[in-house]
């Protein structure tokens, strides 16, 4: 197998001067940085006590999952003749935080709504979705179930 490499730099931003002196001296924030892009300003989720405005961890993964399985299926839907015309999702995970605050994802569901060209085979449309967990790299690599339910429209 072909192996690949990823970088990224991740910076804690949350000393508010004092460093970890106590459990609520210093903020849950942090920037990602990957060589020749744009920062990315983190924090903790919301219920955490994170900075809401803020993209966090489960943003993260959840946006990932959505974006794998849209580039796939752009893919496959250009190899059979499938003209899109465009793709927006709304995707939903599903976690949950046990006593003493641990926490995991337990499903996703993603929500394409997909416009395609008149005429299209929506049945062939659809069938692709059913492929792409074979293939896609964060649904390959994520212990939680990955569903699709995709709305088709016409241009």
């Amino acid at each position: 197998m072909k192996q690949h490499e990823y970088h990224s730099a991740v910076t804690w931003t949350g000393n508010l001067g004092t460093g970890t002196s106590g459990y609520r001296d210093f903020a849950r924030s942090w920037d990602i940085a990957v060589p020749g892009k744009p920062v990315v300003h983190c924090s903790n989720d919301p219920l955490l006590g994170g900075d809401p405005a803020k993209m966090n961890p489960e943003d993260l993964l959840l946006s990932s999952l959505s974006a794998c399985h849209m580039l796939w299926y752009l893919h496959y839907a250009s190899e059979e003749g499938i003209v899109v015309k465009a793709y927006h999702d709304t995707p939903v995970g599903m976690g949950e935080v046990g006593r003493k605050g641990a926490g995991r994802f337990l499903k996703a569901i993603l929500k394409p709504a997909i416009t395609v060209a008149p005429g299209t085979d929506l049945a062939a449309a659809t069938a692709i979705h059913h492929r792409i967990d074979e293939v896609c790299f964060i649904a390959r690599s994520v212990n939680f179930p990955v569903t699709c339910e995709p709305q088709f429209r016409f241009e």
